[in-house]
């Protein structure tokens, strides 16, 4: 039999314990068996492999080829700035891979959090002595001693329980309290039983005495410890893309440089010539800067959702939820306050909203008694300016405060507590009619007690009648999802307290709940209209879900699919995928690897999934989802170390802003792939020219560099600040399948901006050769003051044409004239960087000796206007031809 079906004896007998506790030699023996009462670290990656995994990924890999190359090349080819190539290279891939190694590091201690929760000292019974030990001590069999306020350090078997009640939220997400005691129980799963304390949960009333069962890892709470141990890290959409759009990039510039240096040799180059072009080929197609952009366009959203209320804990996230399609939310402290609050009472005869009481001081009068006893009938404690105990009887003190004002003055003398079979306690107090008896309890355990009933016209006779309204207003409140008490009383002058529960005075009923937040409904509102799709997953009663999910708007169908934990356990695959497609479904009383089921469910149907939750048994499938959100407040420090994001004010409704900003993301990391790809052609075709037509090479490779990671870089850090378009909310979700790189933005940035700006920079180059009276055919030296200034026009050119490209990738759909030029500092303080660059490599001694240029006159500057003013009015004419004959694209980038 388990341990919950056994009495208290035989439970003690079974741990292989007494009523006095164990010996400390038992102690010791079963310590070294079982091990210390803690949550096991998992053994993790050394640090030092972790660090040297950031530097060999693939897209570092062709990096590093790219700067041994270089470096290859410097040792028979002098003078062409190889070797500034080389080190350039290395400082991308020292940047990329601490950056990337930090980030990891903060996120790696997703476990320790579990630790703390447990409570660290703890009063044990040992060898008949009583002593405070620390909770990591306890072994299976200690007999531990527990009263309000503590937090239980392992599961537990009750031995004896005095008006004992516990909050499970932390490990069921229930919200209501839970009353337990010794007896037996017939309940088959412990978790259900009403003699189990599990570990991580606390005790808001009452007190008693258990036997340990389980510690540590075996406990409850140490199984969704492994769960989210062994749950494993998963990749986020973006990073997925990114490590697709890095290799086809990186194995795209390895062919076409490996063609060009076959095309150089086939042609007759000299060796060092052709790999010198096959090399220029590789870095004019490797977007160097992609890596270090990205990860600061990310860090820089992070700052912005944060101001938004949402701390984002893992970078790769941000992107993540914008990308989402399904949020799996919990109910209790999520779309609810996590507090009880009277919601509605029957009063003889009416329903009554417990916010109109105030108003109505009749009713206060006539109904004294109700409001005496919600005050009175109570086992709170008064400490440091509130009341302790139990939510729901706080709730209750809160009604009778509002009414009565002050409290009443009647000293308790005796009490009948409350247990499982009676359903109800009693406080007897002294007045001047003698003894007065205040009861309140389950509905179904305290009207058939009553035989009169207060009203308006004073107390009268309980008839059927009258119990009949009675029903009818209870199935009322009930349908709402309150949990409903009924409160009598009566006076008497006996000895004997057990009969006072009879023939009393029913004074009313109170309807309870756990109010939504009052954001919510609006939050909910928009996340449909966005096209996601929102399903509560909760350990609380189905009922009481139902009536919160119509409140917020989140079930709107008569007849929603509601699937409890037990239907859930004999759901096969395939019939809970098909399950996830009703439109209106909310699963209750769900258990913690239920609920990461749940998301793996929606996971293989395609679904970017976001989880929310605040306690212990959301931390599994927080960690398993495409993005964990935790409440920054009421969440646990497991919950919040699990997540990949944490709201800052528990409140749903930031989750609405962070998926505005998330959204944001993939349309600016789109705007900053256009741009930075457009000047891939300018920097290709001046080595396809060389190649093909004889003449001298255009653009060196230490002056792509500097494009690449020099005057391109802060503004495309720019693009990747702009605000979220202003119908962002109403797009539907991005299909799961759709790349950041696709058809419609290669052939915009490669063949229309970038053809503009590779045909900008050849003119230029060609523009000083005529000038300096060169021919063709003509080869000149590397060294040549006409060639050096010509290859500086080629450079010059591409940065002014790549200060408007910033603007025409801004606006991907729209005319860059509908917006101000002045809406992104950041932008314009990049272009003044990029222009203050090409001062310095144009114009300074050192810049000329690293870049290998020369100054230009205002002719030059001059000529290269006309093709920046040509480039904005042939893309305002292509988007105005794509309104005309395709829709508008959903998403930046596209054609």
């Amino acid at each position: 039999m388990k341990i919950h079906h056994l009495t208290p004896d035989e439970a003690l007998a079974s741990l292989g314990s007494r009523d006095v506790g164990l010996s400390g030699i038992d102690v010791q023996r079963r310590l070294a068996e079982y091990g210390p009462n803690q949550v096991e670290k998992i053994s993790r990656e050394p640090l030092i492999k972790a660090f040297a995994r950031q530097f060999t990924h693939f897209f570092a890999l062709i990096l590093w080829v790219a700067a041994g190359l270089a470096f290859f090349a410097e040792q028979h080819s002098h003078g062409q700035g190889m070797a500034a190539l080389g080190f350039a290279i290395l400082v991308v891939i020292l940047i990329n891979g601490l950056f990337s190694f930090w980030q990891e590091f903060r996120a790696g201690k997703a476990i320790d959090a579990l630790r703390k929760l447990l409570p660290q000292q703890t009063k044990v019974r040992r060898e008949g002595e009583v002593a405070v030990i620390g909770a990591s001590s306890l072994v299976p069999g200690d007999i531990v001693l527990l009263e309000e306020g503590d937090n239980v350090p392992a599961d537990c078997r009750l031995l004896k329980a005095y008006a004992l009640r516990v909050n499970n939220a932390t490990v069921t997400g229930e919200s209501l309290s839970k009353g337990r005691d010794e007896a037996p129980s017939d309940e088959e799963e412990l978790l259900n039983s009403r003699n189990v304390l599990l570990a991580g949960t606390s005790v808001v009333a009452g007190e008693g005495s258990a036997v340990v069962f389980a510690t540590g890892m075996h406990t409850e709470f140490g199984k969704i410890a492994h769960l989210t141990q062994s749950s494993g890290e998963t990749m986020s959409p973006l990073q997925k893309e990114i490590v697709r759009l890095s290799r086809l990039v990186a194995i795209l510039a390895t062919l076409l440089g490996v063609g060009f240096f076959v095309i150089g040799r086939a042609m007759g180059l000299p060796f060092w010539e052709s790999l010198l072009l096959g090399i220029g080929i590789i870095v004019a197609n490797v977007p160097e800067g992609l890596l270090p952009t990205v990860t600061m366009a990310l860090a820089i959203a992070t700052q912005r959702m944060a101001k938004r209320n949402a701390l984002v804990r893992h970078l790769p996230s941000v992107e993540a939820l914008g990308a989402a399609t399904v949020i799996c939310t919990d109910k209790t402290g999520t779309l609810t306050q996590n507090s009880m609050r009277a919601n509605s009472l029957w009063l003889g005869g009416d329903l009554v909203e417990a916010n109109a009481l105030v108003a109505i001081p009749s009713l206060t009068k006539t109904y004294h008694a109700l409001f005496a006893n919600a005050a009175l009938c109570q086992t709170l404690k008064w400490s440091e300016g509130r009341w302790l105990g139990d939510p729901m009887e706080i709730a209750l003190v809160a009604l009778a405060e509002s009414t009565l004002g002050a409290l009443p003055d009647a000293p308790k003398v005796d009490e009948i507590a409350f247990d499982t079979d009676r359903k109800r306690m009693s406080t007897i107090h002294a007045s001047e009619e003698g003894w007065i008896l205040y009861c309140k309890g389950a509905t179904e355990m305290v009207l058939p007690r009553c035989n009169r009933v207060q009203t308006a016209d004073g107390v009268v006779a309980l008839d059927a009648e009258g119990r009949a309204r009675i029903q009818t207003a209870l199935d009322a409140m009930t349908g709402k999802g309150l949990r409903v008490l009924a409160f009598a009383w009566r006076t008497f002058s006996g000895s004997r307290k057990q009969d006072a529960e009879t023939d009393m005075v029913l004074a009313g009923l109170v309807g309870l709940d756990d109010p939504p937040r009052p954001e919510v409904p609006e939050a909910i509102r928009k996340c449909h209209l966005a096209g996601i799709k929102v399903i509560m997953v909760t350990g609380d009663h189905p009922h009481t879900a139902l009536a919160i999910a119509r409140q917020i708007g989140l079930v709107t169908s008569d007849h929603p699919k509601i699937i409890t934990g037990d239907v859930l356990a004999h759901l096969s695959v395939t019939q809970l995928q098909l399950a996830l497609d009703s439109t209106d479904i909310i699963f209750a009383r769900v258990g913690a690897d239920q609920k990461m089921r749940i998301v793996q469910a929606l996971k293989r149907k395609k679904h970017v999934v976001a989880v929310t939750g605040d306690g212990v048994n959301d931390a599994p499938a927080l960690k398993a989802a495409d993005i964990g959100i935790a409440m920054g407040v009421r969440g646990t420090d497991v919950a919040k170390e699990a997540a990949d994001m944490i709201l800052l004010d528990d409140n749903f409704a930031s989750i609405v802003a962070a998926i505005e900003e998330g959204r944001a993301v993939f349309d600016n990391i789109r705007k900053f792939l256009a741009y930075i790809l457009t000047s891939n052609i300018p920097e290709l075709l001046p080595y396809l020219a060389f190649a093909l037509f004889r003449i001298p090479l255009p653009l060196t490779i230490i002056q792509i560099l500097a494009v690449d990671l020099g005057t391109d870089m802060v503004p495309a850090l720019g693009l990747g600040t702009e605000p979220p378009a202003a119908d962002i909310m109403l797009r539907p979700p991005r299909p799961r399948r759709e790349r950041l790189l696709n058809w419609g933005l290669l052939v915009r940035a490669y063949l229309f901006l970038g053809i503009m700006e590779a045909a900008a920079a050849m003119a230029a180059f060609f523009f000083v050769l005529e000038r300096g009276g060169w021919q063709y055919g003509e080869m000149l030296a590397h060294d040549n003051a006409l060639y050096v200034q010509a290859t500086t026009a080629t450079l010059s050119a591409i940065v002014v044409m790549q200060v408007v490209n910033v603007f025409l990738c801004r606006s991907p759909d729209g005319s860059i004239f509908r917006r101000s030029p002045f809406g992104n500092r950041l932008i314009l303080a990049g272009i003044s960087v990029e222009i203050a660059l090409i001062v310095i490599i144009d114009y300074t001694a050192f810049g000329q000796g690293v870049f290998g240029t020369a100054p230009l006159d205002s002719a030059v500057w001059l000529f290269m206007l006309p093709f920046a003013g040509l480039m904005i009015v042939l893309e305002e004419m292509r988007k105005a031809l794509a309104h005309r004959l395709l829709p508008l694209p959903r998403h930046a980038g596209a054609v």
